[in-house]
């Protein structure tokens, strides 16, 4: 049974910094390509940087482009995204995705609130 288990969400402060991190099970995250998706209150899902499956390719939407940096560990099957700089309009629940061959899983999701 695959599973992707989101973790590393909170509640920060603008400016600050979180990491969000993606486990899988059943699943080798490094033979897929990976991606993080957002969706704030009242919106729809969007994908916000995703990672080839051979990591020569990444991509940021414009909104987090310099600030989030997605990245995998394939000795621990965990996909990260580090997150500098939030703001206030950051506030969303994160998933993170593995895609291949027409395969998609979706992780639970992790809340990511970001308040003054």
């Amino acid at each position: 049974q695959v599973q992707l288990v989101e973790s590393g969400g909170g509640s920060v402060q603008p400016g600050e910094a979180l990491t969000l991190s993606c486990k899988g099970s059943g699943i080798t995250l490094g033979q897929y390509a990976v991606g993080w998706f957002r969706q704030a209150p009242g919106k729809e899902r969007e994908g916000i940087s995703c990672l080839s499956i051979k990591d020569d390719y990444t991509y940021y939407t414009d909104s987090v482009k310099g600030r989030f940096t997605i990245s995998r560990v394939p000795r621990t099957n965990t996909v990260y995204l580090q997150m500098s700089d939030v703001r206030l309009e950051d506030t969303a629940i994160y998933y993170c995705n593995a895609l291949k061959d027409g395969n998609t899983y979706w992780g639970q999701g992790t809340q990511v609130t970001i308040s003054s």
